[in-house]
């Protein structure tokens, strides 16, 4: 295998849709979010120079909300190059509930997004498209909206990028309903765990997704399928290294969780910026831990820029 590239450019593959979120005092905003579009932001936010680049590879429509995601990306630096266009379809939409202990769930309207056509023939945008880039991360969610003959495709042609030297990065991020089965999800989530240089795990989804009863039986499993670097996502137990065994310290604790929308998702993009910038496992966990501590004591997917320093 080629050895690892220097990491300067990145993307994120998925599904961004428009967010309907309401606040205590019942007023509804509109956003723009998806669990890998909120990593993307968070990532370009991180590594704000001009000598690394974030992409978000997805497909929208011809509408006013596509065109308002495309803004949204412009006004976050993202590089919106490698998005297809569906002339015929739009993007998806969710409403978020938040109680009283900052826990969320969801209501989604989604199933006849452009998302889910993505790479699909005819296409502009093909899975040839991860030659351009030095790491690549998706979550399970994008692999449940795409058909199974496009996830197969998807996992052949990141096996040949991480053997041109390419990293890929993997969050199993489990929704049950977006699965036709629980089989399913469970196949095609192992397939893309032995894929990966890093794993980015959630212990109570990966619980929840194969039915184990503690977080041991999901470091045996992820062991055996060779998972060797990454970290499993414990909440504010804090993150463990999936190389050793180790938490790291410096983490920082949360008084009052507001909206735990994102914390995976900022986790992730705290520990891939840290690992595109050379930095130790150790550091990445810690980085990652801490920005999803800031991300979880304010409202909504994406908070302001000011709210993550300081």
């Amino acid at each position: 295998m080629t050895p690892k590239r220097t990491i300067r450019r990145l993307a994120c593959i998925g599904e961004v849709m428009i967010e309907l979120s309401t606040d205590p005092q019942g007023q509804t905003r509109l956003g723009i979010a998806g669990d890998s579009y909120n990593t993307a932001v968070y990532l370009k936010r991180l590594l704000p120079g001009a000598d690394r680049t974030v992409s978000y590879v997805t497909a929208l429509g011809t509408d006013r909300f596509s065109a308002r995601i495309l803004g949204d990306m412009a006004a976050h630096g993202l590089d919106a190059t490698h998005i297809e266009r569906r002339a015929d379809k739009s993007p998806g939409l969710y409403a978020i509930d938040t109680d009283e202990s900052g826990e969320r769930s969801f209501t989604y309207w989604r199933s006849d997004s452009a998302a889910r056509t993505l790479f699909s023939a005819p296409c502009k945008v093909t899975p040839d498209v991860l030659d351009q880039f030095d790491l690549v991360y998706l979550s399970a969610i994008t692999l449940a909206i795409l058909p199974d003959g496009v996830r197969a495709l998807l996992a052949e042609r990141i096996d040949r990028f991480r053997q041109a030297g390419g990293w890929f990065a993997f969050d199993s991020n489990y929704r049950p309903t977006l699965w036709e089965d629980t089989e399913a999800a469970r196949d095609w989530t192992m397939r893309f765990w032995r894929s990966s240089d890093l794993a980015l795990p959630s212990v109570d989804d990966e619980m929840a997704l194969f039915g184990e009863r503690n977080e041991n039986a999901v470091l045996a499993r992820l062991a055996k399928a060779g998972v060797t670097r990454g970290a499993l996502k414990r909440g504010a137990e804090g993150p463990l290294n999936l190389t050793d065994g180790t938490v790291p310290e410096g983490l920082a604790q949360v008084d009052q969780v507001i909206d735990s929308t994102a914390a995976g998702d900022s986790f992730n993009a705290g520990y891939l910026a840290a690992i595109a910038e050379g930095r130790s496992d150790q550091e990445a966990m810690q980085r990652g831990h801490n920005l999803a501590a800031r991300v979880i004591a304010h409202r909504g997917a994406i908070i302001p820029p000011d709210a993550m320093t300081g």
